[in-house]
């Protein structure tokens, strides 16, 4: 098996993304994340950039990484400036990591339109800094800045800087298609090129603006890339960079190439998940391997194929990268998607059983007034063990009580809820302030279960979506809520549905909090 490394840069490039900003606990989570993955390289930050990202090489000093090596980035040493008094290059070195990243142009026209550098100056600015971090004993891997830009205009002297880097020592010089505007047969064709040319091995690292970065990441290996660079949910400045967790799997599954460790391929879904939720995003449903929908099946024919024959209808099988196949559930539903979604829980079920008839009665039922659980399969499985006779309810809401005021100014909770929950004989109030009422009603139900239930306390709500079912009616609507929801492992979505939107978001909210028990329970823990 031919090993590739790879390079995260969640913590650098991913970093550049608009909405992303990563505290200093946020970036030693990541980079235990992917170190168990088994990720190679993780680039986590330019120390000479911002205070932020010094502080946390001090602190990053002391992890105990097991697989991967810590990156540092800086760029070349400035025009007309020794390495040894470049501020840059300074701070690179005393970020004490194993290995850095160095940036340099290699498209002639940024070299003298942006940098107002010499062509041959830049080749010895290339050089110099290279061979200075060689000495001090650092694993060097060199950016070549605009390389694939810098080859169609100017060929030899794209292939002159990557030379000065390689012959000063590099250990892998990455070509970058920095503004992502390559396809794929010029990407291999170039790294070829580079390949044949160079005795250092050569990395891949690809921007997302035509929508090819993964293309052209797959393309590079081909033409013999030993080095990927990306990151790992496709977050990144502009469209974002390579998606690893799209790129790893590909290559290990179906290429046979090693890229993580064998035994973690199973937690890929599961990485993703935990890095988008430290990124305070949601990771795309759609997304190939570790998207929700990635392994969902809506169509009757999909289904029925699905359910009688492994891998119908899917290239791998989800539970390969941690994933599960996912049946949606509508009102067009045939029985066979609704007896495969009740096998999951009652193997003896077929198309016939009076269960799936009753199971689908309640389905149209629901859909009918407005429900819609094809994007809330929390809410699909609390329905079917309701009517199969497989729950039982965690707690009952007695009653609750919205209040709701008008701020002048835009500081502090403009909505307060009060709420009455019994668990057994056991009952509690608890009242809480919200940002707008859905916020007030979530926090003060999970305040008072809390009390019964303390992992609840890991549990908040990451999306929320209203949808007016009937707009001819304005203000008297039937709307439906989605809610998405998630315990930092689990990401999972309910619904309700009702002319009153708290009622609405109240059905949802009820459902979200019962799942999360219901996975509590399910795991042995104490919930």
């Amino acid at each position: 098996m031919k090993r590739l490394d790879i390079l995260d840069s969640t913590l650098r490039d991913g970093a550049q993304s608009e909405g992303i900003s990563f505290s200093l606990d946020d970036k030693l989570n990541i980079v235990r994340a992917l170190d168990g993955l088994g990720v190679s390289h993780i680039e986590a930050g330019n120390p000479f950039s911002n205070p932020k990202d010094y502080e946390f090489f001090e602190r990053a000093s002391v992890l105990n990484l097991k697989n991967a090596k810590l990156v540092a980035f800086g760029s070349t040493r400035k025009k007309g400036a020794s390495v040894g008094e470049d501020k840059n290059c300074i701070a690179l070195l005393s970020a004490g990591t194993p290995a850095v990243s160095l940036v340099g142009k290699a498209w002639d026209k940024q070299v003298t339109q942006v940098l107002g550098a010499g062509l041959e100056e830049n080749l010895r600015m290339i050089g110099e800094t290279v061979a200075f971090f060689k000495r001090a004993h650092k694993e060097v891997i060199f950016d070549a800045e605009h390389f694939f830009d810098g080859y169609k205009q100017n060929p030899s002297y794209a292939m002159a800087a990557i030379q000065a880097a390689c012959e000063a020592g590099a250990d892998c010089v990455a070509l970058c298609d920095t503004n992502g505007g390559c396809f794929p047969e010029e990407i291999a064709r170039m790294t070829r090129a580079a390949v044949e040319a160079l005795r250092c091995p050569v990395g891949i690292h690809c921007h997302n603006d035509m929508g090819c970065a993964v293309a052209n990441t797959l393309l590079a290996v081909e033409a013999g890339a030993a080095q990927i660079q990306g990151t790992f949910t496709g977050i990144g400045e502009r469209c974002g960079n390579t998606r690893l967790s799209t790129v790893i799997p590909s290559l290990q599954l179906k290429r046979g190439y090693g890229c993580i460790l064998p035994g973690q391929m199973g937690s890929l879904t599961k990485t993703a998940r935990y890095i988008a939720e430290v990124s305070n995003m949601a990771l795309g449903k759609f997304l190939p391997y570790v998207g929700k929908n990635a392994f969902a099946h809506k169509a009757g024919m999909h289904v029925d194929g699905v359910s009688k024959l492994e891998g119908a209808f899917e290239h791998i099988d989800p539970a390969r990268v941690g994933n599960k196949r996912n049946f949606l559930i509508s009102e067009v539903s045939g029985k066979a998607a609704v007896a495969a979604e009740l096998k999951k829980f009652a193997p003896e079920l077929t198309k016939e059983s009076p269960e799936t008839g009753r199971v689908m009665g309640k389905l149209k039922e629901l859909e009918y007034r407005g429900f819609q659980f094809e994007s809330a399969t929390a809410s699909l499985e609390l329905l079917v063990k309701r009517e199969l006779g497989m729950f039982t309810p965690f707690f009952k809401v007695e009653h609750f009580k919205i209040i709701g005021e008008q701020i002048l100014e835009e500081e502090g909770y403009s909505s307060s809820a009060l709420i009455k929950v019994s668990v057994g004989e056991q009952s509690e109030v608890s009242g809480a302030e919200g940002d707008g009422p859905v916020n007030a009603l979530d926090r003060a139900l999970r305040k008072a279960l809390e009390v019964f239930y303390p992992c609840l306390a890991d549990m908040r709500l990451i999306d929320y979506k209203v949808r007016v079912m009937e707009p001819k009616n304005a203000t008297a609507a039937v709307v439906r809520v989605l809610i998405e929801s998630t315990d930092g492992e689990n990401v999972w979505t309910t619904v309700g549905a009702s002319k009153d939107i708290i009622n609405a978001s109240f059905l949802a909210l009820t459902d979200s909090v019962e799942y999360k028990l219901m996975l509590a329970q399910g795991t042995g823990k104490t919930v």
